[in-house]
């Protein structure tokens, strides 16, 4: 008999809806002319990606289709912003702004950028992992050329005040991106409105395939090519288009965004559910992150006097899938950065975990997630010596 299934991690990644493959599938083995080329099948595969990016805009609210980008990730699309601002602006100044809670892409380009000579700013989340937009109005100096602040964070689920970050970036004449990776697919994400210069989005948080990202470029800003090569992408980004990448990201994202109130009810109703149900078995945890601005389908919980790695093990061998916020499986016996950043304390935030539903998710999931989450904390923490003299009052 195989062994039960369940995903609780679709902020690491989503299956590709049916519909979003069925829209793919010619683009691999008929359809498969390069869009560059000038004879029928690669012009018809020019009118697909020029269609594609024309609803990729419209799902965002561009003003144009051409400020639409292809990527070939979520990660190239934060380099290229970061790394292509910073260049074309290195006349102005050398100074970016961005804070402690970033995704690794940000972050570690940032420091990549130290070594290059620029001065980063890192500012502060509060214990809820909210950017206060005072902060970077005061860290904003002449030389700032670049604010990168994610939208929506990928650990904690907080969503950030980015159309009041926007706005401060806007009266200082500076630069803003914002990292929409997770939160593109969730929430209503619309460019305009939020005052972004540019925004970078990753097809497989939402049901799309893997490898095809996009950064958004509003008109009129000047940012250096990442990857030189061929004239794709107008001149700024090289490289053969992935026709079939492109189309499921489109597919997926108009289709996120057809359904998108209720997505949102149905995640948020499985988080309550599983966070109730948590809440009243097991003692001696904390809610990390905000429960009222955050996405939907996000919940972190660190359990005291337990290890996250070992609460994972346990939780897969029951065969349920989930995350940690400690780094511990990438070899690093640190937590995560982001659960520091809101200050909790190395031993609690060892103890945490990330849970992260989806669309496929029904209660009877998560009814027996919180039946194998009682069972395993419970076993660990007999085990654990700290929980001993914690229980003894030592």
């Amino acid at each position: 008999m195989q062994k039960q299934v369940i995903y609780f991690d679709h902020a690491a990644t989503t299956y590709v809806k049916p519909e979003v493959f069925e829209a793919m599938k010619p683009y691999f083995v008929e359809e498969y002319g390069n869009a560059s080329s000038i004879y029928s099948i690669g012009r018809s595969n020019r009118k697909v990606v020029e269609d594609a990016r024309s609803s990729v805009a419209k799902s965002i609210n561009a003003a144009s289709p051409q400020e639409i980008y292809f990527t070939g990730s979520g990660s190239e699309a934060d380099n290229w912003a970061i790394k292509g601002v910073a260049l074309a602006l290195r006349k102005k100044g050398k100074h970016i702004i961005t804070s402690a809670i970033e995704h690794p892409a940000v972050m570690a380009t940032c420091e990549f950028m130290k070594r290059e000579g620029y001065d980063v700013t890192i500012l502060p989340v509060n214990e809820e992992g909210f950017i206060d937009p005072n902060d970077v109005d005061r860290a904003i100096r002449p030389d700032t050329v670049l604010v990168t602040i994610m939208t929506a964070n990928n650990e904690i689920g907080t969503i950030q005040p980015i159309k009041e970050i926007g706005q401060v970036c806007k009266k200082h004449g500076v630069l803003f991106h914002t990292d929409a990776v997770q939160a593109a697919g969730n929430i209503p994400i619309d460019v305009r409105d939020l005052g972004v210069d540019l925004m970078s989005v990753s097809g497989h948080k939402f049901y799309g395939p893997k490898g095809i990202g996009m950064l958004y470029i509003r008109k009129g800003v000047k940012l250096e090519s990442l990857i030189h090569g061929g004239h794709q992408e107008r001149g700024r980004r090289a490289g053969t288009e992935n026709v079939a990448g492109i189309v499921g990201f489109a597919k997926a994202l108009e289709l996120a965004v057809q359904n998108m109130e209720a997505h949102y009810e149905k995640l948020l109703h499985l988080r309550q559910r599983a966070l109730k149900g948590i809440q009243e078995r097991i003692p001696y945890i904390k809610i990390n992150g905000s429960l009222e601005k955050r996405l939907p389908g996000n919940l972190n919980i660190s359990f005291r006097f337990v290890e996250g790695e070992s609460v994972l093990l346990m939780l897969d061998m029951k065969g349920i899938k989930a995350s940690s916020g400690s780094a511990c499986t990438s070899g690093s016996l640190d937590p995560s950065h982001v659960l520091l950043a809101i200050g909790l304390p190395h031993e609690i935030a060892h103890g945490s975990l990330r849970l992260s539903f989806g669309e496929v998710n029904t209660d009877e999931d998560v009814d027996y997630l919180v039946d194998c989450l009682d069972e395993i904390i419970a076993r660990l923490r007999d085990m654990s010596p700290l929980y001993e003299d914690f229980v003894k009052g030592v």
